[in-house]
């Protein structure tokens, strides 16, 4: 037998990769599930970026290797994509790099900043990925607790109180995944001063600011932030574009030069039609935005409906593709999505998955039909 290396005793298999297995199961064995598990966009991309695509492929160079960095063009609708949204100026030739999805980004950023044996601050609930990349560099991951009380921002004042000698990484996710909450331009100046402080590399990753949110921001617009801070970005939730893997790690040119000596050794490119998609998406109208906003309104509307009858609350004043919504006193996570799933055939996300902070919590998608969501409403009462 062939021992695998040890850095997959570290990690576990992706929760949805699992558990999404069991729901296929079931599904196949004639079981109506529908899934409010996954943010998974399930609309389509706006027709100008289908039509880019598919419009590209008899180009001379379509079918080529395309640059580490991306095409000139599709960094330049980035740039223009963040002084538009974010009123943050970047220049397109060495402060941009394009990925192939932003997840891809959390590898290369720890593969370019980690050793073994340093710390990385990770927010607890967040996204699982955070966690395990940083144990399959051989870094120690840190949770800093977030809470309803502190409207799940960071509190600096504990983590001050932290030995913060072996950290030199530090994620935050806003607007926040799992729970929706905003940040608030006194939360990223603090956040900034912190790195400064203590020499940590502030990473914020930003892929959920269009969707049920009308005041986009970006670490990035606090000044002197470009020292100490990086951004992920990606056109998966906002353009519908989840399976074409494009996003762009953003921040000065020192920081992104040493991504690109990762990333460069690891990938040829982005193919080129996809390049040529995400161009046409970056330069959407406001129309797209309202259009896609004035669907997921609905949808939340009824998952709220969906939440109160299962007994929960919820934020009313959350953003992001998501419904963070806290059970019952008595009820632990995993044991109540399991229940429902097996007498109720629908599939809810457990608070657990994104850390102890979640317990007692569950997440709704808004990634399904207003008839599948009230379908649901239907077989839970």
């Amino acid at each position: 037998m062939i021992e695998v290396a040890n850095r997959l005793h570290t990690v576990e298999e992706y929760y949805f990769s699992r558990k999404l297995r069991e729901v296929n199961q079931m599904i196949a064995s004639g079981k109506p599930v529908i899934n409010l598990g996954i943010g998974s966009p399930d609309m389509q991309p706006p027709q100008k970026v289908v039509e880019a695509i598919s419009g590209s492929l008899q180009d001379a160079n379509a079918h080529k290797y395309q640059s580490y960095q991306g095409m000139p063009e599709l960094r330049e609708a980035m740039a223009s994509f963040y002084r538009e949204h974010f009123s943050v100026s970047l220049n397109p030739t060495s402060e941009i790099l394009p990925l192939m999805g932003s997840k891809e980004g959390i590898m290369h950023i720890s593969m370019a900043y980690l050793n073994e044996g340093d710390e990385v601050l990770i927010p607890n609930p967040g996204y699982p990925t955070y966690q395990s990349v940083t144990r399959l560099v051989g870094a120690e991951p840190v949770f800093y607790e977030l809470d309803a009380a502190n409207n799940w921002l960071p509190n600096i004042d504990e983590l001050e109180k932290l030995d913060l000698s072996k950290v030199k990484l530090m994620w935050v996710n806003y607007p926040h995944m799992p729970t929706g909450a905003q940040p608030s331009e006194i939360a990223f100046r603090g956040l900034v001063d912190f790195g400064k402080r203590h020499n940590i590399l502030i990473v914020n990753d930003n892929p959920y600011s269009f969707v049920l949110n009308d005041n986009p921001m970006s670490i990035l617009n606090v000044e002197g932030a470009e020292d100490v801070c990086l951004e992920l970005n990606s056109l998966s939730k906002t353009f519908n574009m989840a399976g074409w893997r494009v996003g762009m790690v953003l921040g000065n040119s020192t920081l992104i030069s040493n991504i690109l000596k990762v990333k460069s050794n690891m990938d040829s490119g982005m193919f080129y039609g996809i390049q040529k998609g995400a161009i046409e998406a970056l330069k959407c109208s406001k129309m797209w935005y309202v259009t896609l906003n004035s669907v997921y309104k609905r949808r939340r509307d009824l998952i709220w409906k969906l939440a109160d009858a299962l007994n929960c609350t919820y934020d009313s004043e959350a953003t992001g593709m998501f419904v963070w919504a806290k059970l019952p006193s008595h009820l632990k996570s995993e044991e109540f999505i399991d229940t429902i799933l097996k007498n109720n055939n629908i599939f809810i996300t457990p608070g657990t998955i994104f850390g102890s902070q979640g317990e007692g919590y569950i997440r709704f998608s808004l990634c399904a039909t207003a008839e599948d969501i009230e379908e649901c409403i239907a077989r839970v009462k």
